[in-house]
């Protein structure tokens, strides 16, 4: 019976033949797939590859999970069905999420703040002289 693995943190200069290469030695590879950008079809730093023997499988994770390539550790592991029940991760967002428009990179300073760094350089002076 095959067995599909999933391959996580590809460089994106990885296609879908390259992936095919690094597999090569572990049985005969079957469908390999990058997956990419419907729009750019640039690769989306992950693929699936499926072997046909589940001990090369299993010796494939094992001996390409955290491999290097291209400055890239690779994240092999054994692929699960998409579930589209499945409850899914809250999406990401920028700074903390309290304070809608200052995130992290915002300059903005409160007058308290400002008071102590003026105070701070006038004291640096002071010792320098």
């Amino acid at each position: 019976m095959s067995k599909k693995l999933y391959v996580g943190n590809l460089p994106f200069s990885v296609t879908s033949e390259k992936l095919k290469e690094i597999f090569s030695a572990y049985d005969s590879t079957g469908e390999v797939q990058v997956i990419t950008f419907k729009n750019s079809g640039k690769s989306k730093g992950f693929g699936f590859v499926t072997l046909a023997n589940d001990e090369q499988a299993d010796k494939a994770k094992q001996e390409l999970n955290g491999k290097e390539v291209e400055g890239r550790k690779l994240f092999v592991n054994e692929a699960k069905p998409f579930d589209p029940d499945a409850p899914r991760k809250p999406r990401r967002g920028f700074g903390d999420g309290e304070s809608r428009g200052r995130g992290r990179f915002d300059r903005r300073k409160d007058d308290s703040e400002e008071g102590e760094s003026e105070d701070n350089d006038d004291e640096s002076e002071e010792k320098t002289e």
